[in-house]
């Protein structure tokens, strides 16, 4: 994709190039009126070629000849470019649709569980709960501000007030679906979403190294937080992207994700009203 654009670019640079001097030059060469010169190019470069109007000086030729050689290029670049873009954006969407329902099944079935039990032990949970109690009236302005709100946050779990000896089997026991997960190439699409499966496999395997995870020193419970608020603070933004998506591909997802909050102290998923 990036490459497309960057070919765009080029070739929209130079056809305008092309379309600045090559009317010029033909309002002092061939004495065109500026419609003239405009209209004369763009039948020239589109291979249209009227015929109705043609240069008459020896000059007017070469500059005619130069318009050819780099405008007609440039035109057929940029239409098939174009033609490119479209299409992978089309294949680029359809892709990103795949990939947002393997992070649906990653909440599901791990990340909406670690953030209920990561939640449970934050101590500024009250400022955490204000910001992500999401609601159906929330507007693509709620998001950003919550989203910058979140970059903000301090996270600062202590591993040593969380069941470690919980969080492993936890982990362990949901190991192969993350394994499936991080083997699917649709992840090569989203960058965050990969960081954080590698980031809460890591936690897993710093967990699994342990002989025992009870009466560790206060050092060792120190860097596991730090994998601990790594893993917190991804998996948290990552949820509101993934609420996001919800709201406006997926209302009835929407609406179970809402009664289901991890962040929300009175959430249920029974509806009662």
């Amino acid at each position: 994709m990036k490459t497309i654009i960057l070919r765009l670019r080029i070739y929209v640079t130079i056809l305008a190039a092309v379309l600045i001097f090559g009317v010029l030059g033909l309002m002092i060469v061939e004495n065109y009126s500026p419609l003239d010169a405009f209209y004369f190019i763009i039948v020239t470069i589109s291979t249209v070629g009227y015929g109705d109007l043609r240069p008459l000086t020896p000059l007017g030729k070469i500059l005619v000849i130069l318009i050819i050689l780099f405008g007609v290029g440039c035109f057929v670049g940029l239409a098939a470019n174009a033609i490119e873009y479209m299409i992978d954006k089309r294949e680029r969407s359809r892709r990103l649709e795949k990939l947002n329902m393997i992070i649906g099944v990653f909440y599901s079935e791990i990340g909406t569980k670690l953030l209920k039990k990561f939640s449970g032990i934050d101590p500024e949970i009250r400022e955490l709960r204000t910001a992500l109690v999401v609601s159906g009236s929330w507007s693509e302005d709620d998001f950003k501000k919550t989203h910058t709100t979140l970059k903000g946050y301090p996270f600062r779990l202590d591993s040593g007030t969380l069941s470690l000896e919980e969080l492993h089997t936890f982990l362990q026991k949901h190991q192969g679906l993350m394994l499936a997960l991080l083997e699917n190439p649709q992840l090569f699409e989203h960058d965050r979403f990969t960081d954080l499966l590698h980031a809460v496999f890591h936690l897993y395997e710093e967990l699994n190294a342990r002989e025992k995870l009870s009466g560790l020193p206060q050092t060792d419970y120190d860097h596991l937080s730090v994998d601990l608020n790594r893993v917190y603070s991804q998996l948290v933004l990552e949820w509101l992207e993934y609420m996001k998506h919800l709201k406006n591909k997926f209302p009835y997802l929407f609406s179970l994700a809402m009664r289901t909050n991890p962040f929300d102290a009175n959430a249920s998923a029974i509806v009662n009203e």
